[in-house]
């Protein structure tokens, strides 16, 4: 534990039934993929920001019975949900705590692997945060830092709600204390924090079937007008309720068209040392 004071954190997504839906949709295949590499039977993990659980109980999977993962979060409810589906994946190697990245409640040189996705961009300190990382790593462990990119997110055809939306999105993301194009950053803050050994890369999230697309569109048109976006826009002035309205329905056009393409881009970052 330090003395640290917490910076506040608001969680821009906040947590409704379509930002969870869409939080179910990562697995370590499709969303940890330069991580998996480095996993071993018997390894300690630190799962931060969890979430449902989708990718712990893939990481828990990987390190098997003999390894170790704990799963934190700040938020109880979200938790329980993943204890939940954890538990019907018939895994027993999995602890969950809530708790904060910039305070993190273990001693020093606890975990192999400190895994985090989509967890920075969202903190108000995340060179902190991954001096935190750092702390309880193990000699030749190593941190694992996931997050997508909002301004290099690109798609076809042009619909100009949806350059409003991207434009709301960040306005919000950082009048809550995050960046959104974190992906780009991580590299520079994983030197601030006092890493070395560094290896960076990249990957995206296609959607352009028809499936995926009507997915991702129905996705965001609920996010935009029924999640903490939707709140913090509406009281910060940002949005009104019909613009949000407006935004919602570019989306559900955007997943009927034939030629519908969406791509979000992740920096990608194993740091070590």
């Amino acid at each position: 534990m330090t003395d640290h004071q917490n910076p506040a954190v608001v969680y821009t997504h906040g947590h409704s039934a379509a930002v969870l839906r869409s939080h179910r949709s990562r697995t370590a295949a499709n969303s940890a993929g330069y991580l998996l590499p480095e996993l071993a039977a018997g390894r300690r993990v630190l799962d931060v920001g969890c979430g449902p659980g989708t990718i712990t109980a893939d990481l828990a999977e990987l390190v098997g019975p003999e390894g170790r993962v704990v799963a934190i979060d700040t938020s109880a409810e979200v938790l329980a949900q993943a204890a939940e589906y954890v538990a019907g994946r018939g895994l027993a190697n999995v602890e969950f705590a809530v708790a904060d990245v910039h305070d993190l409640p273990y001693p020093a040189a606890e975990f192999d692997v400190v895994h985090a996705h989509q967890v920075l961009q969202h903190l108000a300190d995340p060179v902190d945060a991954l001096r935190q990382m750092r702390r309880v790593l193990a000699p030749g462990g190593v941190a694992a830092v996931r997050d997508a990119d909002y301004e290099a997110m690109t798609w076809y055809p042009e619909v100009p709600e949806l350059e409003a939306w991207l434009s709301l999105y960040r306005q919000c993301a950082r009048v809550n204390g995050g960046e959104p194009d974190a992906g780009r950053r991580l590299l520079a803050w994983a030197r601030e924090a006092g890493f070395t050994e560094l290896t960076a890369s990249s990957a995206t999230w296609t959607y352009a079937s028809p499936g995926e697309r009507l997915w991702w569109g129905e996705s965001w048109a609920d996010r935009t007008t029924g999640s903490g976006l939707a709140a913090t826009a509406l009281a910060q002035g940002f949005a009104d309720r019909a613009e949000l309205a407006a935004i919602a329905d570019a989306w559900r056009r955007w997943t009927v068209e034939p030629d519908g393409w969406f791509a979000v881009l992740h920096g990608e970052l194993l740091a070590r040392g």
